[in-house]
């Protein structure tokens, strides 16, 4: 299987909101629905407004698996503004929105090609820091692949209309 990254842009979009639907899909058929739910996040029109600032925002990539599009990643100056009772870092970064996949290609290391694409990028723009931030419940599965891509867990916020969401930033230093 050859990937590639290219990339995106707004004509993406659908292709985008598909990735993050299959993850639904089978977050929800692991019986994880902590993380998005159980609808599709193509029917939130917040998602899809989310998906759309990013992009407006920073730069998409889309990763093809033998020309097919697998997965994607946006990254940006700064965290949305969820995450604005934060410390900001004290210095520039980039930072990664909506890593998805198509779950067909799970286990090809796709996301990873585009962890490492994006951490080469950050370094290629002189920027010393990559963040981003996921979900950490349930068994922080999704916090250990972060960590096994490089990255080291900074800190632990609650979101959601309750403060229910547990979530977790993470860090990266891709130059010296």
């Amino acid at each position: 299987m050859e990937i590639t990254i290219r990339d995106g842009g707004p004509d993406d979009i659908p292709v985008i909101l598909g990735m993050l639907d299959s993850c639904v899909e089978w977050l929800v058929g692991q019986g994880r629905p902590g993380q998005w739910g159980t609808e599709p996040l193509s029917r939130s029109p917040r998602t899809v407004e989310s998906v759309a600032r990013y992009i407006d925002e920073g730069r998409v990539f889309v990763a093809e698996a033998d020309g097919v599009p697998a997965a994607t990643l946006t990254i940006t100056d700064a965290p949305g503004a969820y995450l604005a009772h934060l410390p900001p870092p004290g210095e520039p970064e980039r930072y990664i929105h909506w890593l998805a996949s198509d779950r067909r290609f799970k286990g090809h290391g796709i996301g990873s090609a585009l962890l490492a694409h994006a951490a080469e990028e950050t370094r290629r723009e002189g920027v010393a820091l990559l963040r981003v931030d996921c979900y950490a419940g349930d068994d922080r599965r999704l916090v250990a692949y972060y960590e096994a891509n490089g990255f080291a867990p900074t800190e632990t916020y609650s979101a959601g209309a309750n403060g229910d969401w547990p979530g977790q930033v993470l860090a990266m230093r891709v130059l010296p």
